[in-house]
């Protein structure tokens, strides 16, 4: 596409966006602000944004993205409680770490599996199901945001690498899907997990 047409669709789908996409897009916005500040209202807020985006997802038939929001949002309720869980001395239990060579193995792992289950089912379901997927793209998108919810609700200083991965995959990938506000949304998603690895990084170094 020319920059005439990138325009143009940027415009035309633009009008198209829905008020709910609208709460889902600033409920995201405002999730990952909380979680630079490794604040709780990271999950709550991050809720209304992944419930709406399981009903979007499935509406145009992005079943990848679905499944990742499914996730998110089972996750956000184990993270929920992970960050509220305090010892006998009433001091919380999780606390911002980097993972060691071992750890990062493991997810390493863990993205991998994840991309090869999600890759199979989207080339298998394509056809009948799922018209609008991209495999290897929508496997990537995913595998890499599974990995970096997962560290986040053990405050892994590594989630915001793989949150990184998460954003500069799905920018091009909801454009070229029609959702072109979810697409700036991950643009400044981008921007925002980029400021997140370094104030995690500062906030480790000052414990």
């Amino acid at each position: 596409m020319n920059p005439t047409e990138i325009y143009q669709q940027f415009i035309t789908d633009i009008s198209h966006t829905t008020w709910y996409e609208y709460v889902a897009v600033f409920s995201g916005i405002s999730s990952v602000w909380y979680s630079r500040k490794e604040n709780i209202l990271v999950y709550p807020t991050g809720l209304i944004n992944t419930i709406i985006y399981v009903y979007l997802s499935f509406k145009g038939g992005l079943l990848g993205e679905a499944s990742v929001n499914i996730y998110y949002t089972v996750m956000s309720f184990y993270g929920w409680m992970l960050w509220t869980k305090k010892d006998q001395q009433q001091h919380l239990v999780v606390k911002i770490t980097s993972a060691s060579a071992k750890e990062w193995l493991q997810h390493l792992a863990f993205f991998a599996c994840f991309y090869a289950a999600i890759y199979f089912a989207l080339t298998y379901l394509k056809k009948d199901f799922a018209p609008g997927a991209i495999p290897w793209a929508d496997a990537f998108a995913s595998a890499t945001a599974f990995t970096g919810m997962w560290l986040m609700t053990k405050k892994k200083v590594e989630s915001w690498y793989w949150w990184i991965a998460t954003d500069l995959a799905s920018i091009p990938l909801y454009f070229v899907k029609h959702y072109v506000f979810t697409s700036v949304y991950y643009l400044v998603l981008l921007i925002m997990a980029i400021a997140g690895l370094f104030e995690w990084l500062k906030r480790k170094s000052m414990r």
